[in-house]
């Protein structure tokens, strides 16, 4: 099974490498890291990189293509980028499931492939997708025909498991489960909306919004 994951300068570690991780688990998955230039990919933190081993034109098909979130305001490159959105666009027409992680399902909206759909993505960015002619929802992972998205950052866990369990079986994404230990067990059950302080999710909110309205600096 061929699986693209799409990077981009600002990217969020977690929202590509927890898919990768899963996939690569399997020991019947062809990942590939692909940017528009192959090389260095800056990520949000400022603090490290990942790397690009293809770029856009050296794939050209897959089976499942991952598009990952960032912090904002990044999304805005790959969002306003007419190669990206072409070269997402093309991957589509080949997949068995085009999918995203957090703020990932932003660029896929830009791309023209969530209008009218039901999709999730980061909590603080459902008024984003919305505006972009899509209904958000809570879900972790949604399913909308052969486009699957996923809710903020971990849920990328989620959603790669799942979609292992489509393709390989149950026994499969269970074993994959095992193998990463995957159990989490937080200290704090503060990981949505719904369930931390009131305070605690308008500050966040706020600095995320303010965040938002920032131009992207990598």
């Amino acid at each position: 099974m061929k699986v693209a994951i799409m990077l981009f300068d600002g990217i969020t570690a977690l929202d590509a490498i927890g898919p990768y991780d899963v996939f690569a688990a399997t020991l019947k998955c062809e990942v590939k890291f692909v940017a528009k230039k192959k090389g260095l990919i800056k990520l949000d933190s400022n603090m490290g990189y990942l790397h690009a081993d293809y770029s856009f034109s050296e794939v050209t098909s897959a089976d499942i293509l991952v598009v990952p979130g960032c912090s904002p305001p990044n999304y805005k490159t790959p969002m306003n980028d007419e190669e990206t959105l072409q070269w997402i666009r093309q991957i589509h027409e080949t997949t068995k499931w085009t999918t995203s992680v957090c703020n990932g399902s932003l660029i896929l909206s830009a791309a023209g492939l969530l209008q009218g759909a039901v999709a999730t993505t980061h909590w603080g960015s459902f008024d984003l997708l919305q505006s972009l002619g899509t209904t958000p929802t809570e879900e972790r992972v949604v399913r909308q025909g052969k486009i699957v998205t996923a809710a903020g950052v971990s849920s990328g866990i989620d959603m790669a498991l799942q979609l292992v369990a489509w393709e390989l079986g149950d026994d499969m994404s269970k074993g994959v489960q095992l193998i990463l230990e995957y159990d989490p067990q937080p200290p704090f059950d503060s990981g949505s909306p719904k369930k931390a302080p009131t305070l605690l999710v308008e500050q966040i909110r706020g600095m995320l919004q303010e965040f938002a309205k920032r131009e992207p600096e990598v």
